[in-house]
């Protein structure tokens, strides 16, 4: 069974090779990540040169940093018990010791309010500000825990004065254009604006880098439709998000974001923790397998691994257990989400995409074939969630990396065709001799006769024998 849901893996420079990648690939790993905040620019070359070796078919992505806050870069650990007293400091420069926490942003200090709650790490330690002083926080545990370097530092309901973008990120946006990077990953998008910024910067040097917004925040919820109408899709980061917002109410944030991404026609992908045991243990928890299957359930898009793949000792399995979940879930959700026809080309389009997911399933056709040049079409025939897998002979190689987000859609690269008719001859011998298609195989075409920017003009229904017969 081809598995729909897509897989976005963060990978390390330490661990990678392209042997691993190869093998993480060969499970269902459809994306590698790399996250910027624990890599240099020379350590994401690394792993962008490995995943290159293995597959032209596999996308990148790049986070970057954002207005975000963490603890400075250190080895030191420190150990905190509840109750127990220290300080907090801005100072990138300085290194956290037993009596200081020093943290990245100069400003903490003023920014944070008496009486503040201070969560590090995903909120796994709590610290309360007892005391405000001129240049230190001092605050006191209310849990036991760890302090360590460059981990993330949350303060719910304060904005702290942060670039969107900060120089760090221009260095690897600069790094992501020179290497033809697929994604850029943007972290704590609050507005357009943060978009709107990165956006100017990958127009300036003509890149065609898509920008997924990633939603942290309460304010990155309240504007997602300026968002939306800015980017090419969303990444719903948990990890900050449950500890800027109420925890309980994430489950219901993730559904409504899910949504609103379905409707514009943009990937989603859901991150963090979603398989966090395993990056000490060789098996998911029952509430980790219930929380992948729920967002297969709930449609995303992709769903993503963080710790799991990036440092853990059971990346291969942590792939291969999230893969297996979503092909069993998919075996049994609903086979047609039934949401209405959107124009992204035109109203012909528009209804031939739904009408050619729902004339598959109704038909129990075996798949849909289709062609695209920018990816339109096949977003749009993925909202709808259909039962059957859509198989994409994409113009473009970076169209056919795009589609590693899209729910459904198998790409392969196609040399442009001078008519439908060879399109489709070339479409349906590749489904012959690279897949197990069959010739009385039923098979649903979507595909366009008046160039490829009217996306779908036509739509036919017949055996692969039948259809290769009347060419």
């Amino acid at each position: 069974m081809i598995k729909k849901t897509k897989i976005v893996a963060t990978i390390s420079d330490k661990t990678c090779s392209p042997e691993f990648i190869e093998t993480l690939y060969k499970e269902g790993m459809d994306v590698v990540r790399m996250n910027t905040a624990h890599q240099s620019p020379a350590d994401a070359i690394k792993v962008i040169n490995d995943v290159r070796q293995v597959s032209e078919k596999i996308a990148l992505l790049i986070d970057t940093k954002g207005p975000e806050v963490r603890t400075v870069k250190t080895d030191k650990v420190v150990e905190l018990k509840t109750g127990q007293q220290i300080l907090i400091k801005g100072d990138p420069a300085k290194e956290t010791n037993d009596e200081y926490i020093y943290v990245s942003y100069k400003n903490f200090v003023q920014d944070v309010p008496d009486q503040s709650t201070i969560l590090f790490d995903d909120g796994y330690i709590e610290l309360k500000v007892i005391k405000k002083q001129d240049d230190s926080l001092l605050c006191e545990a209310t849990n036991d825990g760890f302090i360590k370097g460059r981990k993330s530092i949350n303060v719910p309901n304060v904005t702290f004065n942060l670039p969107s973008v900060s120089d760090r990120d221009k260095e690897f946006i600069q790094l992501a254009i020179e290497q033809d990077i697929d994604f850029i990953a943007h972290s704590f998008v609050r507005s357009k604006e943060d978009v709107i910024e990165i956006q100017k910067l990958l127009d300036a040097k003509n890149s065609e880098i898509k920008i997924i917004a990633k939603i942290e925040n309460q304010q990155g919820v309240d504007n997602i439709d300026e968002i939306l109408d800015h980017v090419y899709g969303v990444m719903v980061a948990r990890g900050d998000l449950a500890v800027e917002i109420p925890y309980e109410k994430i489950p219901g944030l993730q559904r409504y974001l899910i949504s609103k991404c379905i409707e514009k026609r943009k990937p989603v992908i859901i991150a963090t923790q979603m398989l966090h045991s395993m990056i000490e243990n060789p098996r998911a928890t029952r509430a980790e397998v219930n929380d992948v299957a729920s967002a297969v359930y709930r449609n995303a898009d992709a769903i993503m691994l963080s710790g799991e793949t990036a440092n853990g000792d059971y990346p291969v399995e942590s792939v291969c257990t999230m893969a297996k979940i979503a092909r069993e879930v998919e075996k049994s959700k609903e086979s047609f989400n039934d949401i209405p026809a959107v124009v992204i080309n035109n109203k012909v389009s528009a209804y031939l995409c739904k009408a050619a997911v729902k004339g598959a399933l109704r038909l129990d056709a075996k798949a849909i074939v289709a062609d695209s040049m920018s990816g339109r079409t096949l977003r749009s025939l993925a909202a709808f969630r259909g039962a059957k897998p859509i198989f994409a002979q994409c113009y473009s190689k970076r169209t056919m990396r795009e589609m590693a987000l899209s729910y459904g859609v198998n790409a392969d690269y196609m040399v442009p065709q001078e008519t439908s008719h060879k399109f489709l001859s070339e479409a349906l011998t590749n489904l012959l001799n690279k897949y197990t298609f069959n010739k009385d195989d039923l098979i649903v075409v979507a595909a366009g006769n008046f160039g490829r920017s009217n996306g779908v003009s036509y739509t036919e229904i017949g055996t692969i024998e039948n259809l290769m017969g009347n060419l």
